[in-house]
């Protein structure tokens, strides 16, 4: 039998929520577990605060031969090296830019004149 480590979902829609489970490969993701070893919230504020997991339950059930699955595995080196990264500041606030006033209608009016001024009349050549 091949054991994995691996993310049980639960929650509802746009709230999701994890067990951490021991569980047969060959099972669902929902189904059935041999032992729940901790939890993952990813909607805490709090990187640090998401993740709840039995550490001992981890090394033993590694010990044995289970494989976690790649977001485990992530999640338990976070857990033992307590890396949850850093937190990145907010752009500061600014006030909006306040739009540029457009041109004048007088000026509208001279800019279109003078184009057509400059263009040469086409002659008629033509027989």
């Amino acid at each position: 039998m091949s054991v994995r480590i691996r993310m049980k979902k639960l929650g509802r829609t746009h709230r999701p929520f994890f067990r951490i489970c021991v569980m047969d490969s060959r099972v669902p993701r929902d189904g059935k577990t041999i032992e729940e070893i901790g939890t993952y919230d990813p909607m805490v504020r709090e990187k640090s605060e998401r993740v709840k997991m039995n550490l001992e339950r981890v090394d033993y059930w590694l010990s044995v031969g289970a494989q976690p699955s790649e977001k485990v595995n992530v999640l338990i080196r976070k857990v033992r090296d307590n890396d949850w990264g850093t937190v990145k500041e907010p752009p500061p606030m600014t006030a909006p830019k306040a739009p540029e006033p457009e041109a004048a209608p007088a000026e509208e009016a001279s800019a279109e004149e003078t184009p057509a001024e400059e263009q040469p009349a086409e002659e008629n050549t033509e027989g």
